[in-house]
């Protein structure tokens, strides 16, 4: 590679070298806890941060660690900065460099990419942040106490977290904001300001052969004609909570004033051509102009299913004894999630449905902040600095558990410049342009904040 790489950013690479070998994948525990304790020593020994919450005093065997570290300036203002350190499963297959070894190429048009699972979603960014603080913290420039938190659990709905910080007394004190540092230049576009975060249930459509029909263990293809198969029962029970013409979306809120001029707004200069390279698609599921889009996209409660399977499986000749689909429910702010969920029990406990079992793992609601919340003007000046025209949307599509720190602070930001993409799949990618980006546009928003008229007079 013939890209000049500066020593600010070779300090980054270099520290999510360090985190790319751990497996911190859901169900892999050992790794999880691994990488925390890592974490908090790195941050103890970097940043002079103590643990508020130790690692090693964290004995729950079922889920993995928080780390929870305090650097203490003895400053008027306090941030909480939030981030995670779970990834996504990876095999090797299709990759460039193994997802959890990682390594540097040239891609044409796109540039320098350092490719691994987590370079974009989250460890390419959580490295980002640490380096933002040290380099603050390192020329005295850090003028504001901090709260780090970093899960193990983002991914599968922050369990932890979420109990963590409903405790009495809450274990974090009162902030002005809390800040969730990405790459928020997607597909290398404008980058985004979401005011606010979608709620999600996660769970599974569970039926199994029983009193209703339906074997109890699996049997001969040729019963079809007379005994029911539980994958039949499974596809009704989901075709009547989320008719398939409506590709999974159960219910949609009309968009408020104060959301529809920030979606005008938006409209004017958002481009679906480029969303859809970016979403690797060719045709959105709705139609209208592109403020109707984005009214679509934004104010739907929809239910996603990623997997359906039969027990036993690869198995062509026979009629599987259960079968089972796994669920998100993602729900914006303004919708009940509790009550959409009630209705999907109150249709499943029809006779029809007999042997169909709702499972929830958790659950946790959508939440929404005014334009004027603390924080939002340092992360447009953050942006501005750099030459970007920030998007802002009244609430994002996807979810964050921003409701669970409304009790500390009152705004939840997720912010920072930077390129990168593949987030869950094949060749995850952080740009090396975008993390240099990224990494200043934090050291920015901290510095903004901090000190309030340092962006004033920056252009609108």
């Amino acid at each position: 590679m013939t890209r000049s790489i500066s020593p600010s950013l070779q300090a980054t690479l270099g520290l999510l070298n360090a985190m790319t070998p751990f497996a911190s994948v859901s169900g892999q525990l050992s790794q999880q806890r691994e990488l925390a304790q890592w974490l908090e020593d790195w941050i103890r020994e970097q940043l002079n941060g103590m643990p508020v919450l130790p690692v090693s005093l964290q004995n729950d065997e079922s889920t993995p660690p928080l780390v929870h570290m305090r650097i203490e300036r003895q400053a008027a203002k306090t941030l909480v900065l939030y981030n995670m350190y779970d990834v996504m499963p990876a095999t090797d297959e299709g990759w460039e460099f193994p997802p959890f070894t990682g390594g540097m190429t040239e891609w044409p048009g796109t540039g320098a990419v350092y490719i691994s699972r987590g370079a974009e979603n989250n460890k390419g960014p959580l490295a980002g942040m640490l380096m933002a603080i040290k380099s603050l913290y390192d020329t005295g420039g850090l003028d504001v106490n901090l709260e780090i938190i970093l899960e193990g659990e983002e991914e599968t709905g922050s369990g932890r977290l979420r109990r963590y910080l409903a405790q009495e007394p809450c274990p974090v004190p009162p902030a002005g904001a809390v800040f969730f540092p990405s790459l928020c230049e997607y597909g290398g576009g404008e980058p985004r300001v979401y005011l606010g975060f979608s709620g999600l249930s996660g769970g599974r459509l569970r039926v199994s052969g029983g009193a209703w029909g339906g074997p109890h263990a699996a049997i001969h293809a040729s019963n079809a004609n007379w005994i029911a198969n539980p994958v039949w029962r499974l596809v009704h029970a989901l075709h009547t909570i989320a008719p398939a013409v409506n590709s999974g979306v159960i219910a949609r809120l009309p968009v408020d004033e104060a959301a529809n001029e920030l979606l005008h707004t938006l409209s004017e200069h958002f481009s679906i051509p480029d969303e859809l390279r970016f979403r690797h698609s060719e045709t959105l599921s709705v139609s209208g102009d592109t403020l109707a889009c984005l009214q679509q996209l934004i104010n739907g409660a929809v239910l996603n299913i990623s997997e359906i399977r039969s027990d036993p499986q690869q198995a062509r000749g026979v009629i599987p004894h259960s079968a089972s689909a796994e669920l998100a429910l993602r729900v914006p702010p303004g919708i009940d999630g509790e009550n959409l969920l009630a209705d999907v029990r109150r249709t499943l406990s029809q006779a029809e449905f007999g042997g169909v079992e709702l499972e929830l793992d958790d659950s946790y609601p959508g939440h929404r902040f005014p334009r004027n919340s603390p924080g939002v003007d340092a992360l447009l000046a953050s942006y501005q600095l750099q030459g970007a025209k920030p998007q802002i949307w009244p609430w994002a599509p996807g979810c964050a558990p921003a409701y669970t720190f409304a009790r500390i602070a009152p705004a939840f930001l997720i912010g920072g410049l930077g390129h990168g993409g593949n987030a869950h799949g094949v060749n995850e990618f952080v740009t090396l342009h975008g993390l240099e980006r990224f990494q200043q546009s934090v050291t920015d928003w901290i510095r903004f904040y901090t000190h309030d008229s340092s962006f004033s007079a920056l252009p609108e």
